[in-house]
């Protein structure tokens, strides 16, 4: 059975392919500037070198079916032809009501409309990239797999705003969060990485990227989490505000005469780490090079969303009571030590105890390592996501018949052996060139379990 997995973006469409017969990643990429001139794949297979295409893209139809060539192709595809795709699987950001993943017809996608101006930089591009999909592979199922779901266990007292009620029953005016299918497979494997019962694990998950969001789970179960109705809310990310005096936005649209729907663009596209440097970088690695070499807006960014992040590390351990394991993840959390650093900093008092030198080692998207002292109580682990394998799991179990909501689910990914191929041929490939990034890997391959020792 081959699983087809999606994730589209404004202008690009993301993908991984996965043989659920062996178990086995075939391949994952990307086409890059969908719309725009200089469209692009990137392909990448195990054991092989990375495939890259330049071929004009001016639609996400256009794109996934340079997806589905690529795939197919003779000399770099991993699959004979398209008849061999079972499903395909689309990753929604803002699933609204949706308490697990389900069947994209024609009901299901006419509520992700409805709800479209809930994620404006995401939503819309989903919704095309369902359609585009569904008239290119007409006859699989296709399944929306909602980032929202993994929220919906959240109590009231978490997810209820201090509004008034007509505005919850009438209009849904609640929080939802995002990045839930993160929050789920990172807290799983770090109940694995700490040797626990995922019902008996306690973990804050940071899940840093261009959107950035923190997740308490207690208990497995998704206890509370810093986006809201919206991606907006929360951490500051690369150009969305997160929290801010809503005063603000009143005050600034009678100053300059400002339309909502302009505002609304301002605090999305125009604000966070990209506002905070006078609106050159949203980027961190840039943010990070220029830091070093001085620039103070870029060090004042630094600090700033580092310093957002401890905030809610620091509440939700009060949320929770105990935390196990604080967990870095998506492309940041995944390759910043800087941000790591700095957003755990001054928290020994609280168990937290960082390994600066396995923190600086740790910069792979191909390997899950801890980079906690010995003598920290609370670990601090850096696990890659994998959102793709949770809408794997569920598509397999909706075509089976035995899907449930993730509190009476288990997934592969929540046992010590499971691996993932794609990353375990990348990881190798990594270590020959830079040995150091052993220092800090747990849960490695077996071929590189020797030369760890």
């Amino acid at each position: 059975m081959i699983i087809l997995f999606l994730n589209c973006g404004s202008s690009s469409v993301k993908y991984s392919v996965y043989d659920w017969d062996k178990k086995r990643s075939l391949a994952a990429g990307g086409v890059e500037r969908v719309g725009i001139a200089g469209s692009f794949i990137t392909h990448e297979r195990p054991g092989k070198e990375v495939f890259e295409l330049k071929k004009d893209c001016h639609n996400h139809k256009d794109a996934i079916s340079l997806v589905i060539n690529t795939l197919t192709d003779k000399e770099h595809g991993v699959i004979e032809n398209i008849n061999m795709i079972s499903a395909v699987g689309h990753r929604i950001v803002h699933g609204g009501k949706f308490t697990k993943s389900v069947v994209a017809d024609k009901p299901v996608i006419d509520e992700l409309k409805n709800i479209s101006d809930l994620a404006p930089l995401h939503n819309p591009a989903h919704i095309m990239g369902i359609e585009a999909a569904m008239s290119i592979l007409p006859d699989v199922m296709h399944v929306c797999v909602m980032d929202t779901a993994f929220h919906q266990t959240m109590p009231a007292h978490s997810y209820m705003y201090a509004l008034p009620r007509s505005w919850y029953t009438d209009y849904q005016m609640r929080r939802f969060g995002a990045h839930g299918s993160s929050a789920l497979y990172c807290s799983r494997r770090a109940a694995v990485l700490l040797g626990k019962n995922v019902e008996d694990t306690n973990t804050i998950i940071c899940h840093i990227g261009n959107g950035a969001s923190c997740t308490a789970v207690k208990n497995g179960q998704c206890y509370d989490t810093s986006m809201g109705l919206t991606p907006l809310e929360g951490l500051i990310m690369g150009t969305r505000s997160g929290d801010i005096d809503p005063s603000i936005c009143f005050h600034m649209m009678k100053k300059l005469n400002m339309a909502p729907d302009e505002m609304y663009r301002i605090l999305n596209r125009e604000s966070g780490v990209k506002a905070i440097t006078g609106g050159r970088f949203a980027d961190r690695r840039d943010i990070v090079e220029h830091a070093k070499n001085g620039d103070e807006l870029c060090k004042l960014a630094i600090a700033m969303e580092s310093y957002r992040i401890k905030k809610y590390i620091g509440s939700y351990m009060a949320a929770l009571g105990r935390v196990d394991a604080i967990v870095f993840t998506a492309g940041v959390g995944e390759r910043s030590p800087v941000i790591r650093g700095k957003s755990v900093e001054g928290l020994e008092n609280y168990g937290i105890v960082l390994d600066e030198q396995k923190n600086r080692d740790a910069v792979t998207k191909n390997a899950e390592s801890c980079i906690s002292a010995e003598n920290s109580k609370v670990k601090i682990f850096v696990v890659p996501t994998d959102e793709e394998i949770v809408g794997v799991q569920d598509i397999v179990a909706i075509q089976a018949g035995t899907y449930d909501v993730y509190t009476k689910f288990r997934y592969i990914f929540e046992d010590k052996e499971y691996r993932n191929s794609l990353r375990d041929e990348a990881f190798i490939e990594e270590v020959k060139k830079k040995p150091f990034l052993l220092n800090a890997a747990v849960n490695l391959p077996d071929a590189l379990k020797d030369a760890s020792r």
